[in-house]
């Protein structure tokens, strides 16, 4: 009895708890939905008023619920816009285990009421407005393993209440006014792998046991006010990837445990006051790839350690307290892009070793006590952009093989001992564009006229040497000049006149007794009379008569007998029908029967008389094609522009003008980046004249195969993948329009001045006259090479066959060979050549341009993907060709989901070159590492221990506090458009708005 009385009991408990638990999820699930519809009331998300199924808000846009119940478990608002207070109504859904509000506009306080979420696992508020203090009410999250309050405008202390946080691996609270110290609790958490308190004002000592507990892997507490020394504990689990302590106030060794983390890969100490030696342990981190101690007060010799750091890209230890000379073992370095040793008491010889660094970039070894000679083999190193060796005691003369520096953007030997003269092929070094500084030396002789070519230069200094002559007026040719200074040399003459030199202050050209001329005060002679005034007043006026007299009769004799040569010049000219000198001479100015121009702001710097003009001379030829020929034609503006004259009239629409003029302005309309769109037109004696930007580096075809024979012409891989997801960006734009090119051809492909490609003759599908027969299908559909077989008996041009076309521009820029040579063979073009490869036992790295065999694995994977896609191209039977969107979808990584060209796309691709000209670094680039590019390089540098102004470029550093303010703002508009999820990129118009704001 007493048995069965006590199972009733207990079935009794079990049911009155089942039912207690029923209905205590019942009411959790009433809440959840009143929260959530109150939530959709107070945000108003686009997302989830069009949502399919209005009431059912577990598929809404960021949402998560546990299966088979209405629970909330994750709650996804980030990048939203999402301004305003936060809603309370987030505080009611109690089974919340994620929480992510980052990237919004959040303000005011941070929620007490947020302690409430008792299940939380990922609280991240990162990225918003929040004011106030953390709340200690925060501590009743127990189960937190992620709190992320990075980038917010939260003060005060750092709450003791939070050591009941014990299961944190993730602690974010960058960006902040945090101040006091860090709390000794922090180095008690067992499992925190990430700790970041980065630009707050955290002052004290970083916690001696920091790291004795736990693994860390990350730790980056830059800019702060820290003092003390690097506690050795940090390095005790010997799992640290990631260190960056720059800027603050430690001072101290640095411990020699580091050497225990094998892992570490970023460490980044500088702008501190630490003394003493670097730890030859150093060596001991083969995976090391950062390492920074500038602005310290480090001391002794460069340990020749850093030589086993295999996989390092960056050394910097300027202005330390270095000494001895430079280890030659550092030319072991392979993977070493950037170092910096300027500022230190370095001596001796400038080592050759490392100037063989396939990837060095940046030599920066100025104001030190160096005092041999520049080596010859100086740019040994082909990726070399910043030559820093001023503040020397450099001696001897600059090498003329300084013109192999051909890659150089920078180039800085002021201050030595420099003698002998400017060697001319300083001009070779085409892409020199930041400053060129031979100041502060001893040389000598005349400034070469060569220089002139340096069109990109932006700074030059020559002053204080011992140059003498004329400062040559062919200098005229570097119209990117900004600064120059010639002062305290031996120049003579007149100052060019030469807008540069005019605006430059007096002291630019003070210092050259025998100089004169605007800017300078003192005026030029105007003839030799006046010059050698008291001479001439000695000379007899019949003396000067009788040579008058003399000279008259001389100049009339010999005009007689050159009129009479001439007129029997053009006789027989005229009978020959050849006299082109003379009837270009006597012409009468062009009768322009149409022109416009469609970008209002080059409107009055276009005189269409001159563009006409510019086409009557051979010299201005740049290339020609199969429908057209261009030229450079300069404006009286200054500014130039591609002057395209059409061939074969007879076959356009130019005896229509009215439509020509339509198809013309519209396509003038079509806006994309890889596009020659035209800007303007001119119709004069039934000639059409379509004008376009200029492309400063010529055609695909000359970069190609010129860079085959001239060095300077060097097309790396990563140019060579850009200029190909360009122009298929570019030509699937036209198939979506519904425009199918006639000619794609290497010959067509124009490049501007970063090396961008843009389509041309994309108008003659569209000035081509139909009704027009023709005899020659090359006349119809392009170049010989480019030609897709079906065209032989279709004669019908189609986007398959645009697609055939862009195949063989693909194996040009693999193989670097002509589309038609006779080295195939007899019947063979490059596309059989190519496809026939297997059969005479070749493999794919035999095919490709030998230049690019000493890539790495991940670029020559890339090179063998594009060449699949070639060979598809390129298949002879139309229908088995991809599309070009198919064709982007596989190259280029934004398209991928879309399979279609799209605005967001188009946003994504906005972001790339926000982030180019933030950094000055290229879209794709082996420096990245495998499987990186631009976008993931940036997106990951929190994850390096990386600051936004390390990612910016350098020579942006020395800026306002102002204009850093809105550098940050344009790179955080950058990171939005390059967002992996289309949806979340802003609208262009939002981020006009947004860079409006910054403005």
């Amino acid at each position: 009895m007493a048995m069965a009385f006590l199972s009733k009991v207990l079935f009794g408990v079990v049911v009155v708890l089942y039912c207690v638990g029923v209905v205590g999820s019942h009411q959790q699930d009433q809440d959840d939905r009143s929260a959530m519809f109150a939530l959709k009331r107070e945000l108003l998300l686009s997302s989830w008023a069009s949502a399919a199924n209005d009431s059912d808000y577990c598929s809404w846009a960021g949402v998560l619920c546990t299966p088979n119940t209405s629970l909330v478990e994750s709650l996804d608002l980030s990048h939203h816009q999402l301004g305003g207070n936060v809603t309370s109504s987030i505080s009611l859904l109690k089974g919340l285990k994620v929480l992510d509000l980052s990237y919004n506009n959040l303000q005011g306080p941070i929620p007490p009421s947020f302690g409430n979420l008792t299940q939380l696992r990922l609280l991240d508020l990162s990225f918003n407005k929040f004011e106030s203090s953390i709340p200690p009410a925060l501590a009743a999250l127990t189960k937190l393993t992620s709190l992320n309050l990075s980038t917010n405008s939260l003060g005060d202390r750092i709450p003791d209440e939070l050591h009941s946080l014990k299961d944190l691996e993730y602690l974010q609270l960058s960006g902040n006014n945090l101040i006091g110290s860090i709390p000794s609790w922090v180095a008690k958490l067992t499992n925190l792998k990430v700790f970041t308190a980065y630009e707050n004002g955290l002052g004290g000592r970083i916690p001696e046991n920091l790291g004795s507990f736990s693994p860390l892997e990350v730790l980056n507490l830059h800019s702060n006010h820290l003092e003390g020394p690097i506690p050795d504990s940090i390095f005790h689990f010997g799992k640290l990837e990631i260190l960056v302590l720059t800027l603050n106030k430690l001072n101290g060794n640095l411990p020699a445990a580091i050497g225990n983390c094998k892992g570490l890969s970023s460490l980044r100490l500088g702008n501190n006051r630490l003394f003493g030696n670097i730890p030859s342990s150093i060596g001991n981190i083969s995976s090391l790839t950062y390492f920074e101690a500038d602005y310290n007060h480090l001391s002794g010799e460069i340990v020749r350690d850093f030589a086993r750091c295999t996989n390092l890209t960056l050394l910097n230890l300027a202005f330390n307290g270095f000494t001895g000379v430079i280890p030659a073992e550092l030319g072991e370095l392979m993977n070493l892009q950037e170092l910096i040793l300027c500022g230190n008491s370095l001596y001796g010889d400038i080592p050759t070793s490392f100037l063989k660094s396939k990837n060095l970039s940046k030599l920066d070894l100025s104001n030190n006590r160096l005092n041999g000679t520049i080596p010859k083999d100086l740019c040994g190193a082909p990726r070399l952009q910043f030559l820093i060796v001023g503040q020397n005691s450099l001696r001897g003369e600059i090498p003329n093989e300084i013109g192999n520096c051909v890659k150089l953007l920078e180039l800085q030997m002021g201050s030595n001992y420099l003698t002998g003269t400017i060697p001319s092929e300083i001009s070779q070094i085409k892409n020199l564009q930041v400053a060129l500084n031979l100041s502060f030396n001893h040389l000598r002789g005349p400034l070469p006229a060569e220089l002139g070519k340096l069109d990109k230069l932006v700074s030059l200094d020559v002053s204080n040497n011992q140059l003498s002559g004329n400062i040559p007026s062919a200098l005229k040719g570097m119209m990117s000049l900004i600064e120059v200074n010639f002062s305290h040399n031996l120049f003579t003459g007149q100052v060019p006149i030469f807008s540069p030199f005019q605006k430059s202050p007096t002291s630019s050209f003070v210092g050259n007794k025998e100089l004169c001329g605007e800017p300078l005060r003192v005026a030029c002679a105007n003839s030799l009379a006046s010059t050698r005034g008291a001479y001439h007043h000695k000379v007899s006026y019949r003396i000067i008569l009788a040579v008058i007299g003399s000279g008259l009769t001389v100049f009339i004799m010999v005009t007689v007998v050159v009129l009479l040569f001439m007129m029997r010049e053009r006789q027989e000219k005229a009978a020959e029908g050849k006299d082109v000198m003379e009837e270009e001479k006597n012409a009468q100015p062009p009768v322009i029967t149409a022109s416009n121009v469609f970008v209002e702001n080059l409107r009055q710097e276009i005189d269409f008389e001159v563009a006409v003009k510019a086409t009557m001379k051979d010299a201005n030829k740049l290339t020609t094609g199969t429908f057209s020929t261009i030229y450079k034609a300069v404006m009286p503006s200054g500014l130039i522009l591609s002057v395209k004259q059409l061939k074969s009239m007879d076959r356009t629409v130019i005896h229509q003008q009215s439509k020509m003029i339509r198809e013309v302005e519209r396509l003038g309309r079509l806006s994309h980046d890889c596009l020659l769109s035209p800007i303007g037109f001119v119709i004069y004696e039934d000639i059409a004249l379509l004008l376009h930007q200029y492309f400063p580096n010529g055609t695909l075809a000359q970069l190609i195969h010129d860079s085959v024979s001239k060095a300077e012409y060097e097309l790396d891989w990563p140019t060579r993948y850009s200029i190909a997801v360009g122009v298929a960006e570019g030509l699937a734009f036209l198939h979506h329009l519904a425009i199918v090119h006639l000619d794609i051809s290497t010959v067509n492909i124009f490049l501007d001045a970063a090396f961008k490609p843009l389509i041309g003759e994309i108008e003659i599908s569209k000035l081509l006259d139909p009704s027009k027969g023709t005899a020659s299908i090359s006349a119809v559909a392009g170049s010989f090479g480019y030609i897709p077989p079906e065209y032989a008996y279709t004669m019908q041009v189609t986007a398959p066959g645009n697609v055939y076309s862009y195949g063989v521009v693909l194996l040009e820029i693999l193989t670097s060979r002509l589309p038609v040579d006779e080295a195939f063979g007899e019947g063979m073009d490059l596309v059989k050549w190519v496809h026939s490869a297997p059969m005479r036992g070749e493999t794919p790295e035999q095919i490709l341009d030998a230049r690019l065999s000493t890539v790495s694995f991940a670029w020559r994977k890339q090179m063998l993907g594009v060449l699949k896609m070639a060979l598809l191209c390129t298949d002879t039977i139309p229908a088995k060709r991809p599309k070009m969107k198919k064709v982007i979808e596989m190259l280029a990584s934004e398209y991928a989901y879309t399979m279609q060209v799209t605005a967001p796309g188009n946003v994504y691709s906005y972001g790339v070159v926000l982030l180019e000209i933030l950094t000055s670094r290229l879209p794709v680039d082996e420096a990245f590492g495998e499987g990186m590019d631009l976008v993931k390089w940036v997106h990951s540098a929190p994850m390096r221990g990386e600051t936004p102004e390390q990612i910016l470029d350098a020579r942006l550093s020395t800026v306002s506090f102002a204009w850093r303010k809105q550098m940050l703002g344009v790179l955080k508009m950058a990171l939005l458009c390059t967002d992996t999820i289309p949806a979340k990129r802003p609208k262009m118009k939002k981020v006009i708005e947004m860079l409006g704001e910054l403005s």
